[in-house]
């Protein structure tokens, strides 16, 4: 994370379960996991891509997650262009 966190982590392991709201939580009964389906992401493929060098030196300024990132941009993009 690139801040630390806000959360009181003491207040929060002080608190019993019984003391914690649920009310905002959709109904998810034994019908819903009856039913439910575990889709696991698909493993990244390592493939050797050329890209522009400036554009490879703007995804990689910020640091760590680069790669992370033209993925999400590409995906955006196939997302945006699909039929």
């Amino acid at each position: 994370m690139k801040k630390p966190s806000e959360t009181d982590g003491a207040a929060l392991d002080a608190r019993r379960d019984e003391n914690i709201d649920f009310s905002d939580i959709s109904g998810a009964d034994k019908n819903f996991f009856k039913n439910a389906v575990v889709r696991l992401a698909q493993p990244k493929v390592s493939k050797c891509l050329r890209v522009d060098r400036g554009v490879l030196y703007w995804f990689e300024a910020p640091g760590k997650g680069y790669q992370t990132q033209i993925n999400a941009v590409l995906k955006a993009y196939k997302e945006g262009h699909s039929t």
